[in-house]
């Protein structure tokens, strides 16, 4: 299988979101490696519904949908790299790890 596609440059560029314990806006500058267009690609690359997308990667579905919107409730959603490295676990086959053999 294939790896992800690499971001452009406007997927690597700043994000300003509220931070809502200050109730102030701040730059948070993200590593946007997975855009949500990428993330919909990639699940559908391995013909998984959101459901078993959620499921495989130990999410709840709800989950998955704001990750392919990139919002909830208007605040941007950013895709973890605990989920980014779990997608291209997924997609080179590897389903679970219990730790280096002995």
């Amino acid at each position: 299988m294939q790896g992800l596609p690499a971001p452009t440059a406007a997927e690597d560029a700043a994000v300003t979101r509220k931070d809502k314990k200050n109730n102030k806006v701040k730059d948070q500058h993200y590593d946007l490696v997975m855009q949500p267009s990428a993330f919909r690609g990639w699940r559908k690359s391995l013909g998984l519904s959101q459901k078993a997308a959620a499921e495989a990667l130990g999410l709840k579905r709800r989950v998955v949908q704001y990750y392919e919107k990139g919002e909830r409730d208007g605040e941007p959603v950013m895709i973890p790299k605990t989920v980014r490295l779990a997608c291209y676990a997924l997609s080179e086959g590897c389903e679970d790890y219990a730790g280096p053999s002995d």
